[in-house]
């Protein structure tokens, strides 16, 4: 049989489920999750390998009016994915129905030449009942080459979405070996899951004013502990109190929650060690958002 590959990207409006799905696939935490809208910044790339195909995923933010330059530069890496990939799963969230969000990418849809696969989400949360008749209002506006009900929190239905996403993909090479499950390198991840605990531990205001920037990883002389000096960004004075904390529990127990996941990303013993900076207005600053990975010439 030939060996088929492609680029599958997963599209959406924030929080219908998109990294949970992709976590399911891998097999192994690639992208944060949170219960707070518009939690992943950069696009991931997931990378699924069978004997017979090679999938690359591409978690893109979820799309949403943007309120500064970096939900500008969110919403376009989002959107500007569309012309990258062999393959759209436009994920929709069935507990809250058809909105404007999706009316939106609904329009960008439109301009897109790959094939589009209509994935319902959160399957568990509705009755039956009520699926076909929001499955008919998408269909109505958009016409999707396949529909999939799914849920990706118990990974109901989701073989089957793989063997229609490998059904559909062309004759193509490995691109990656076979025990690679993300092109990120490291750094990168270690960042996304400082940034998940402080997601986890915060209240609205705070999550989205945060970046975390690696400033160093060393491995001691003799190889017993991994040392990763990390800073967290925060937008104002009144913030970093929140995410030091009284007597610093909340950094503390920031730092507890990362490091057990840093340990089983790098398979050692991790020294974390967390400050915390105000970079005042940073999201609608340009050099800064360069500073700290978000670059224009991404998009």
């Amino acid at each position: 049989m030939d060996f088929k590959s492609g680029f599958v990207a997963l599209i959406g409006r924030p929080n219908v489920g998109k990294s949970t799905l992709l976590n399911h696939i891998i097999g192994q935490k690639i992208a944060i999750m949170s219960n707070k809208p518009q939690t992943t910044r950069n696009k991931i790339q997931g990378v699924y390998t069978t004997d017979e195909a090679q999938v690359i995923f591409i978690d893109t933010p979820g799309i949403h009016k943007p309120k500064h330059k970096l939900g500008e530069y969110m919403t376009k890496i989002a959107i500007n994915t569309l012309n990258e990939v062999d393959l759209v799963l436009f994920m929709v969230d069935a507990e809250s129905g058809k909105g404007r969000g999706d009316e939106f990418i609904i329009e960008q849809l439109k301009k897109c030449h790959s094939p589009v696969f209509l994935i319902v989400n959160k399957i568990d949360k509705v009755h039956p009942d009520d699926l076909l008749p929001l499955i008919d209002e998408y269909r109505q506006a958009f016409p999707f080459q396949e529909v999939i009900p799914i849920s990706a929190k118990n990974g109901q239905n989701t073989q089957t979405m793989m063997a229609e996403i490998i059904n559909v993909l062309e004759e193509g090479p490995k691109y990656y070996p076979d025990d690679q499950v993300t092109n990120h390198p490291e750094r990168f991840i270690i960042s996304e899951i400082i940034r998940e605990k402080i997601l986890h531990l915060t209240e609205e205001e705070v999550p989205h004013s945060i970046a975390v920037m690696i400033e160093n990883i060393e491995t001691r002389k003799n190889g017993s502990m991994i040392d990763v000096l990390a800073a967290i960004i925060v937008e104002r004075d009144s913030q970093k109190g929140i995410i030091i904390g009284k007597n610093g529990r909340m950094l503390k127990e920031i730092g507890t929650r990362a490091r057990r996941d840093i340990e089983a990303l790098l398979g050692s013993k991790v020294y974390l060690e967390l400050w915390v900076k105000v970079q005042k207005n940073w999201r609608d600053k340009t050099q800064l958002l360069h500073d700290f990975g978000f670059n224009e010439d991404d998009y």
